[in-house]
């Protein structure tokens, strides 16, 4: 082959464009998933709900969890759960979570956030572990026996924790804007360490808000928010409103009305079959129909209320 035409070669890039179903079918079950974001903000949930529709099951979830957590508990999706928390942040205790954690339903391995960060960057940089502080003198080394300390070998011989790699055989992220070959944008305040999922990853699946030319990317953000490459990524999902219901600023705020009605409705069994089957018995397109009509609705009962009381 001429050297010009490896030149072209080089410069042809990949279309990485799917759907969520495409995406969640080169997933396996028993695989280790690692899910970004963080509680109830900015989570790849038009993934997510694709899981639910899929066959997959015994799967081991690495997240800084929120709903994306619950859900999949409720499915009977999760066979061992590695977390640091698993928060609605307005809603203090994700409840699907709180139900299968004390019944025993999954097997847990629980870190404090420091040390899941430790664990997504060791496997990040192909370490079998990284030493830290973090959990030393605190009943995470009760809770979970198989750690280990190691001594500092230099003058100061201080004992650390060995906070063990935890590499992932996929990752599923949520970005406001991409280009179809994998460069993936946040826009908001904080990455949340969706850049160490997608690094920690055998394979990683990028939902997003829009899919841009890459050139039109640098228009709503600067370079430091390209944190996402497109060597990191497998597959890239169009998916607007895909975070819903939680934020995915500054596109939108988390659903605090959608969610109080998730949580209260997982309170009760005859209550969150309603919900679901209203909200998850169907596709992302089902899904997002049944959102704008509940958006209606709802704006339409306030203007009506709003023309009563004048």
């Amino acid at each position: 082959m001429s050297t010009k035409r490896l030149l072209r070669e080089a410069k042809k890039v990949a279309d990485k464009r799917m759907t969520e179903d495409e995406a969640v079918a080169r997933l396996r079950s028993g695989m280790t998933v690692g899910i970004g974001g963080w509680g109830s903000r900015r989570k790849p949930m038009s993934l997510v709900r694709a899981i639910l529709r899929s066959s997959l099951r015994d799967l081991a979830i690495v997240s800084y969890g929120g709903p994306d957590v619950g859900l999949l508990c409720a499915a009977g999706k999760v066979r061992h759960l590695i977390y640091a928390f698993v928060s609605l942040d307005s809603i203090p205790l994700e409840p699907h979570f709180q139900a299968a954690r004390q019944s025993g339903a999954v097997e847990v391995t629980e870190y404090d956030e420091v040390m899941l960060h430790w664990a997504l960057y060791a496997a990040s940089l192909r370490l079998p572990f990284l030493p830290t502080r973090a959990g030393l003198g605190s009943d995470v080394m009760r809770l979970n026996p198989r750690l280990r300390t190691v001594t500092s070998p230099y003058d100061d011989g201080e004992e650390l924790l060995a906070v063990p790699a935890l590499p992932l055989d996929a990752a599923l992220i949520h970005l406001n804007r991409a280009d179809a070959a994998g460069n993936a944008q946040f826009l908001g305040p904080d990455l949340y360490f969706d850049d160490l999922f997608a690094t920690a990853a055998e394979r990683t699946y990028v939902s997003c808000e829009r899919v841009l030319p890459t050139q039109e990317l640098l228009a709503g953000g600067g370079i430091s928010s390209l944190r996402i490459h497109r060597w990191m990524v497998d597959g890239v999902v169009e998916a607007p409103n895909g975070a819903h219901f939680t934020s995915c600023a500054p596109d939108y705020e988390r659903d605090e009305e959608f969610q109080r009605d998730y949580a209260t409705a997982a309170g009760d069994p005859r209550t969150w079959a309603e919900f679901a089957a209203a909200y998850l018995s169907g596709s992302e397109s089902d899904y997002q129909r049944a959102v704008s009509a509940r958006v209606a609705a709802g704006a339409a009962a306030r203007a009506s209320a709003g023309g009563v009381s004048r």
